[in-house]
């Protein structure tokens, strides 16, 4: 009958309420710096608190992919580093316990985890990305509501693309009232046309139709510049006309819309953002085939271009090239030819021939820029394809890293282990995101740009891992020192059995050597 041991027990007892605390902070400070980075998109939307529970509950399955990996790496290097503390794991390994029969409870647990995140990135990520940005675009394109804050301009893009600048210096939350209000009002793009409206004090209220909001301004001034349409003249810039007006009442209507419209899913799911591993790869297929199908006409019309006594109309690639061959085969002397023109002939063959160049350059231009445009939707949906597998493979490298680590530094707390783990996680995050940036450029491939950072780690995790199976400390200088010399003499053989070093260099080397050692031992 199968049942697990104590010891099996005892760790995931130690390593499990660890991992469900950092797991929740992590994904807790991931969630302020979304906060941070979207609350000038929230404030003074008029949104529901249910709306910006789904808004959050969505935002934190996109965080899983960063606070998954760095609270394996912190869990892990507290737990060890708890038990190195207490003498614990000591304990363990002098009772003939090894160090990884001490960590395969953890790993099995952690290779779990590894591939419920793989179908986690697979089938959960894609529909909350879904769910996430079509919420988030609706809030963005929403208009704003009337709760206007004091002391900073605030902007309000209605309409056609008009904009309001409102400053209010204060405000009577009671009531409504604003006060010392001064608005700048854009129509469209064209700063020409601004109109600035300085009052005393504005109330802002809604409409019973919930499609426009009436702004009351009481005792205060307007000035703007005449707008011009077709049947006047364009005012002068250097001298344009204001028109200035004084009021007591005033009231102005902006159009407002207080429905929340979200964006279609099936727009996000057609990108690489919403699609499972099946659907990037078919996806892939089909760029690759449109692609060279692209490739190839391009070419056909680069050819014909370049040979213009070949028929538009041809379609038969045999035929294309023997025509081409034949015209190569009687070369035809253009120099002689541009000299035997008129001088107004050259003139104008050579205008023709450089408004032909620019044409071509210009076409061929935007040909390429196309062609760009399909390779990066081809790297996009690689890049996601990659991205599926990472997050498994970085769940069990950052415990390879933490856990070894923990045992040798052996000290327990939030102390030493959230300023190792934050480290190598900021290590971690800037090569990931110098690969993805390669990849995304065509400098690297795909699959070079992310994994980049996997294969600059798990050397260092092996290497960690090798120090804690031996017992050996991590800043043992005296080991690095003895293994240096051991290359060395290495070296130096091999050197000298090749010819490649004096027999009188080598001697000099090793009573170099040697009078250190004695040194070194006197001292």
């Amino acid at each position: 009958m199968f049942r697990i041991k104590r010891i099996s027990t005892f760790m995931l007892q130690t390593f499990l309420p660890l991992f469900f605390m950092t797991f929740a902070i992590c994904l807790f400070i991931f969630m302020m710096q979304f906060l941070w980075r979207y609350v000038d998109d929230f404030v003074g939307k008029g949104l529901d608190m249910g709306v910006m529970v789904e808004l959050f509950g969505y935002a934190s399955l996109s965080m899983f992919p960063l606070a998954l990996p760095l609270a394996i790496l912190l869990a892990s290097l507290m737990t060890f580093g708890n038990l190195g503390d207490s003498l614990e794991l000591l304990a363990m390994k002098a009772s003939g316990i090894s160090l990884l029969r001490i960590m395969r409870p953890l790993i099995v647990f952690i290779s779990i985890i590894a591939v419920g995140a793989f179908f986690f990135q697979n089938d959960v990520l894609p529909w909350s990305e879904k769910k996430f940005y079509s919420l988030l675009i609706g809030i963005k394109h929403k208009s704003p509501e009337m709760e206007i804050p004091k002391g900073i301009f605030y902007k309000m893009v209605v309409g056609s693309g008009d904009t309001y600048n409102i400053y209010v210096r204060d405000k009577n939350y009671e009531t409504g009232v604003l006060y010392d209000v001064t608005i700048y009002y854009f129509t469209g793009s064209n700063i020409e046309d601004a109109t600035v409206t300085v009052a005393d004090s504005a109330r802002l209220k809604g409409m019973a139709d919930n499609k426009h909001l009436q702004l009351t301004l009481w005792s205060g001034e307007q000035v703007g510049t005449f707008k011009s349409n077709s049947k006047q003249r364009r005012p002068d810039p250097k001298h344009p006309q204001y028109r200035r007006e004084s009021f007591k009442l005033k009231e102005i209507f902006i159009p407002f819309d207080s429905e929340l419209e979200r964006m279609d899913e099936a727009q996000i799911g057609a990108t690489h953002v919403g699609k499972k591993l099946d659907a990037l790869v078919a996806s892939v297929d089909s760029l690759d085939s449109r692609i060279d199908s692209i490739n190839v006409v391009y070419g056909r019309q680069l050819h014909r271009t370049y040979f213009s006594n070949v028929r538009e109309d041809k379609r038969n690639d045999t035929l294309f090239f023997e025509q081409v061959a034949l015209a190569n085969r009687a070369p035809i002397n253009l120099d002689s030819i541009y000299a035997s023109l008129q001088p107004q002939q050259m003139i104008r063959v050579t205008k023709e021939a450089q408004s032909h160049s620019q044409a071509v350059v210009r076409s061929f231009d935007a040909r390429k820029e196309m062609q760009a445009q399909e390779y990066k939707v081809r790297a996009l949906h690689e890049i996601k394809i990659h991205e599926k597998f990472t997050l498994s493979i970085a769940c069990l490298l950052f415990f390879l890293i933490g856990a070894p680590l923990g045992a040798i530094i052996r000290k327990g707390g939030l102390g030493v282990p959230v300023i190792v783990s934050v480290i190598f996680f900021i290590i971690y995050y800037i090569i990931d995101n110098f690969g993805h940036e390669r990849a995304k450029s065509f400098e690297w491939a795909a699959w070079l740009g992310i994994w980049f950072s996997t294969m600059v780690l798990a050397p260092i995790g092996a290497f960690l891992t090798w120090r804690a199976i031996n017992d050996s400390t991590l800043f043992d200088w005296d080991a690095y020192k003895i293994g240096f010399v051991r290359i060395f003499r290495r070296v130096s053989t091999f050197l000298k059995n090749r010819g490649l070093i004096s027999r009188e260099s080598l001697l000099s080397a090793k009573k170099f050597i040697s009078h250190r050692e004695k040194d070194e031992a006197t001292a």
